[in-house]
């Protein structure tokens, strides 16, 4: 990945159209990819569709991507792969696909894109923070009250009356929650005024960005008057170097107003193209691009050939659509790249669910997978938005791989979502005349050395759509 491309989108730089489009192009999932390129192909007559053909040798691509430990305790399998079979250096990216892959024996149910909004996305990413259960019941009032643009318009003061009794808070507990919210992605979510979201995207860039300390300056209120004066008109009456203050409104136009635009939702009855194949070989999980997330366009070399001989105004239009399909090439190789090293640090991570199932889902948080990858958490987020995987146990959701985690009595900590299955297994294993209620299933977890609450339990019960222990009594 070229070195500019991949700054932008671990730190999110300086967002040129083309970063911009590397950075939008890497959050849509499969099937908005491929409407994407559709509209790229019909509009540049610089790009073409292809198709490159894979060689697949006994259920597995020859060069797919190993990215794995051995899910065996850990141990380091016997007979490891030969070098050449797995080591992918040097390849493309596109050429790292996996196994073979047909729909036809994959249940209609699980091929249906789940329905995922702002909301989603935000309850998603507070449940993953480190935060008390007050705080976590503060941002879900919170975020309830965003808007779909990722805007709080809602005074703070009205959100806090209309808390539970028991939720009784002040402004300054909702503003200290609020800022957690605001560090979510997309980046400027939550913010009250067009100016606290343009700040909250400035802080995301790095000190040395160029304008940036003035573009923070105008987004704090002059910004509002730059329609009626224009930049010179802004310079002057702020006594302000003319090119200074052009750099800075430029950084400031660069930034998304609108930042929970971003995420919306898929129609659902959207069927799920994975992006990603997970499988095992030789003791390995291995990852790699599904079939599908190959680019199939490229460069028409006929019309490139044509830029060699043309002049004046036939040769800047050529000149500009090349452009154009060179950056959009670089951004799903960007996409390529940072899918795959995020899936690769996931099933490092989760090989004992890929083995065993929700019950064995470890803590996993945004944040550990962003310091272990080197990107932004915006950046890990927005690559697994919507993005699926094909594994031994089904097409799963990357965000299947990610939960928040319960200390329990050996010093360890057990997943929210390894408890729910440990409830659910309880529950399909009682007595059905005489079925455990909440308080009896949270004995049960404390006396394996799990330690939750009953109204935890409730919590994860009602979560998972299961009756209470009244309605679950059959007497037959």
């Amino acid at each position: 990945m070229k070195p500019r491309l991949q700054a932008a989108l671990g730190q999110q730089l300086v967002m040129t159209p083309q970063l911009r489009q590397a950075i939008r192009l890497l959050q849509l999932s499969a099937v908005e990819l491929e409407a994407e390129l559709a509209a790229a192909v019909e509009s540049n007559p610089l790009l073409d569709w292809t198709e490159t053909a894979i060689s697949v040798t006994n259920g597995s691509a020859t060069n797919g991507e190993s990215a794995g430990e051995s899910a065996t305790n850990g141990a380091e399998p016997e007979h490891l792969p030969p070098e050449a079979e797995w080591n992918t250096d040097g390849e493309p990216w596109y050429e790292r696909v996996g196994p073979a892959d047909s729909d036809d024996d994959t249940p209609i149910a699980e091929q249906v894109a789940e329905s995922d909004t702002l909301h989603d996305h935000l309850l998603w990413q507070l449940h993953l923070s480190p935060l008390s259960s007050r705080d976590r019941s503060i941002g879900v009032a919170l975020i309830e009250s965003i808007d779909d643009d990722g805007y709080l318009r809602e005074p703070l003061d009205a959100i806090a009356a209309s808390l539970e009794a028991s939720l009784e808070c002040s402004q300054d507990e909702l503003t200290t929650v609020l800022h957690q919210i605001q560090q979510f992605d997309p980046v400027g979510v939550g913010a009250r005024t067009l100016g606290e979201c343009l700040r909250l995207q400035l802080a995301q860039l790095p000190p040395e960005t160029p304008g940036r300390a003035l573009a923070h300056q105008l987004a704090n209120g002059p910004l509002e008057r730059l329609p009626r004066v224009g930049v010179a008109g802004l310079a002057a009456e702020l006594k302000l170097d003319l090119v200074e203050a052009e750099t800075a409104v430029q950084l400031l136009r660069s930034l998304d107003p609108r930042p929970g635009a971003q995420i919306g939702a898929i129609a659902s009855d959207t069927y799920v193209a994975p992006d990603v194949v997970i499988w095992r070989q030789h003791g390995l999980w291995r990852v790699a691009l599904a079939d599908g997330m190959r680019p199939r366009i490229s460069i028409h070399r006929g019309y490139e050939n044509m830029l060699r001989h043309a002049s004046g105004t036939d040769a800047s239009y050529l000149r500009g659509h090349l452009q154009e399909a060179r950056w959009l090439l670089k951004s799903l190789e960007a996409r390529g790249e940072t899918l795959i090293k995020v899936a690769r640090c996931l099933i490092k991570q989760q090989a004992a669910f890929l083995e065993f199932g929700d019950s064995a889902l470890r803590p996993l948080t945004l944040r550990e997978v962003a310091a272990e990858v080197g990107l932004h958490e915006s950046t890990v987020s927005r690559a697994i938005a919507r993005k699926y995987a094909r594994t031994p146990r089904g097409t799963v959701p990357l965000r299947a791989f990610f939960a928040s985690g319960i200390e329990t009595g050996t010093g360890g900590e057990a997943s929210s979502t390894a408890i729910q299955a440990m409830i659910r297994r309880l529950i399909e294993a009682e007595n059905p005349r005489k079925p455990l209620s909440d308080a009896r299933l949270a004995e049960t977890l404390k006396a394996t050395g799990v330690p939750v609450a009953r109204r935890t339990v409730a919590k994860y019960r009602e979560a998972m759509s299961i009756p209470s222990s009244q309605d679950r009594v059959r007497i037959g």
